[in-house]
């Protein structure tokens, strides 16, 4: 064979192991191909089938109309009303520094307006819309409408806005809504919705979930960059529930203008615990909440010595003063260390060891029994009661009667007070003595107390009942439990020994002598029983006593707290009211005038029974005391 023939079968060997190698990798391709081709196709088919489809449709939630708060006479005092408001779409406006610019030449902007859009803008997607500006007056829409070809990118919206009718008469109990914060989210995913509210205090906060519905759903076909197509289904959500209160709308106005500033009164039904009116003066307007809250405004109500950001009804803390002698009475006879009758000489001060205590009748009020002691406010009769007694054992009838516990109403934060006892002091590091004992007797000392449990204390005074003050009638129209007298069960209080403080209390209104005569009621609307009581802020020294020391000519700052608490009507109590005046001077000449007024007023709106069901209300649409 010629070497030309040997070198052309060379080449063909090469041509063809190089064919068999190539060959076999296509079809070692082809192969993989179909494999991949098969498991796609039918082993995982419908698994992306069905990415696909999630990829083309967007399920948004849709917010739901959160539900209403209404008084006990079905009237509105939280509702939602239209929102008129600016939105912009940055892919839509191209030049948005310009547009914006436009913008505040037809309707202002301010720097911090400004700041909020921008970042917005850069922490959303470009088709998505951000708000420029929300309650737009109909002047403001009218000429954003005859603008709108210079505002390329805006767009007027409608959306929902919360509304308080009372606005500061019930602004502490209905509370206020605001955004969720970042820490809300998790819970629920309608909170990530625009424009959603949560309840931040009061009602609104204790109901929120009630109140705020569930949400509904939307399906949009999308293109491949998230950009909404067409809408293909929707399903309404459930709007939020309406909660019915306790509260008559009226009476909390007529409540509020018996009250001066620093004044906070309560209200209650005695005989199912029901808050008929609860008021703190100075209050605040919680619809400037909807808009967000200026600067300047928090400054104004954090600095004002009257907090009128706090519902001081609840958060308030305060010495009861002699309004507390009567659970020091009850805890007397139920420890068997006097009877009713004994009586006990006052020569106007106590003394025990070489410490002096004074009563606040300087020359004495000579010798008196029990009923006289708590008539005339005697503290040296109370000194010596509690003497007797013992620390603990006035505690345990306190807590009894309401004092110092959780009182579980439905406002969040309400503040349960102190009610001391020798294992707190002691836990504190420091012995209880016996002088701290003797003090307490009259309702000082150590005692840290609300408007809201002194009222229900009269309450429990005035019934026997561990009736426990609430705000909510019904939810979602249907009544909740404890807006009979029999939900709540008997003290376990003697009889005898309730009737006798009841008949201290009338006398401390309506006999001659009683430290509260100027709180009688009109003869048309029965008799009241109450107790007054004067607590110190500022200790009075022997040195002031012995120059014939006046309250009057310290500052309004340094002077006593002033207090009175009562039932009515006497003889089939119905009402109790508690009534402080922050540095009024006299329980007797500033608290009681106070809650005498308010016992009227509250009888003359309430002269039918006031323990009927709840009204039907329409389904919500999209130192010393003295007396």
């Amino acid at each position: 064979m010629s070497a030309a023939r040997k070198e052309e079968a060379a080449r063909r060997g090469v041509f063809t192991r190089r064919a068999l190698v190539l060959g076999g990798i296509q079809l070692g391709a082809l192969g993989f191909l179909a494999y991949r081709l098969k498991k796609l196709q039918v082993d995982e088919g419908e698994r992306y089938a069905t990415l696909a489809e999630e990829n083309r449709i967007s399920a948004r939630l849709l917010a739901p109309p959160r539900g209403r708060v209404l008084d006990r006479e079905g009237k509105v005092i939280a509702g939602s009303q239209s929102n008129w408001r600016a939105l912009i779409v940055a892919e839509d406006a191209r030049d948005v520094p310009a547009v914006l610019e436009t913008f505040s030449r037809i309707v202002p902007l301010t720097e911090a307006e400004r700041g909020r859009i921008e970042r917005e803008l850069r922490r959303r997607r470009r088709f998505i819309p951000v708000t420029v500006r929300e309650f737009l007056s109909w002047e403001e829409m009218a000429r954003i409408e005859m603008n709108a070809p210079d505002l390329p990118g805006i767009s007027v919206d409608v959306g929902a806005t919360r509304e308080y009718p009372e606005r500061e008469h019930l602004a502490h109990i209905v509370g206020y809504v605001a955004p969720p914060a970042e820490a809300d989210m998790g819970e629920d995913p309608l909170l990530e919705l625009p424009g959603i509210r949560v309840g931040r205090a009061g009602v609104e906060r204790f109901h929120d979930k009630a109140l705020r519905g569930r949400a509904g759903s939307i399906r949009l076909e999308v293109n491949a960059v998230g950009r909404v197509i067409r809408e293909l289904d929707r399903r309404e959500g459930q709007p939020g529930q309406d909660v019915q209160i306790s509260v008559d709308a009226e009476l909390q106005r007529t409540v509020r203008a018996r009250c001066e500033e620093g004044t906070s009164a309560v209200v209650l039904d005695a005989r199912t615990g029901e808050v008929l009116a609860m008021a703190t003066q100075p209050s605040f307007d919680p619809n400037l909440f909807n808009a967000g809250v200026s600067a300047a405004q928090w400054r104004e109500w954090t600095s004002r010595r009257q907090t009128p950001l706090i519902n001081k009804t609840t958060n308030g803390l305060y010495a009861p003063g002699s309004t507390f002698k009567m659970v020091v009475a009850l805890a007397a006879l139920e420890a068997k260390v006097c009877t009713p009758g004994e009586r006990v000489h006052c020569p106007g001060h106590y003394d025990l060891g070489d410490t002096r205590f004074h009563c606040h009748s300087r020359y004495g009020h000579g010798s008196l029994d029990m009923r006289g002691g708590i008539k005339l406010s005697c503290d040296v009769y109370f000194y010596e009661m509690a003497r007797r007694t013992g620390i603990d054992r006035i505690a345990a009838m306190a807590r009894r009667l309401g004092l110092g516990v959780d009182l579980e109403i439905e406002l969040p934060g309400t503040r349960r007070g102190l009610v001391p006892t020798r294992e707190w002091r002691q836990a504190q590091g420091k012995p209880w003595n016996l002088g701290d004992t003797v003090v307490h007797g009259i309702g000082q000392g150590f005692y840290q107390l609300t408007p809201l449990s002194l009222a229900t204390m009269t309450a429990r005074l005035a019934t026997g009942r561990a009736v426990q003050p609430h705000l909510t009638r019904a939810v979602g129209g249907r009544p909740v439990k404890g807006m009979r007298p029999d939900d709540w069960p008997p003290l376990g209080i003697p009889e005898r020994d309730l009737k006798l403080v009841r008949e201290a209390m009338w006398a401390v209104v309506n006999e001659e002598g009683g430290t509260a005569r100027g709180a009688r009621l009109p003869g048309n609307l029965g008799q009241l029983a109450g107790k007054t009581g004067t607590t110190q802020v500022r200790r009075v020294s022997r040195e002031q006593r012995e120059r014939g020391f006046r309250v009057e000519s310290m500052p309004r700052e340094w002077r006593p707290h002033a207090l009175f608490v009562c039932f009515a009507p006497f003889d089939n109590p119905q009402f109790a009211v508690m009534v402080i005046v922050e540095h009024g001077t006299s329980g007797s000449g500033a608290a009681a005038p106070i809650a005498r007024d308010i016992m009227a007023d509250t009888i003359n709106r309430f002269r039918q029974p006031v323990t009927a069901p709840p009204a039907r209300v329409a389904e919500a649409a999209p130192g010393t005391a003295r007396p």
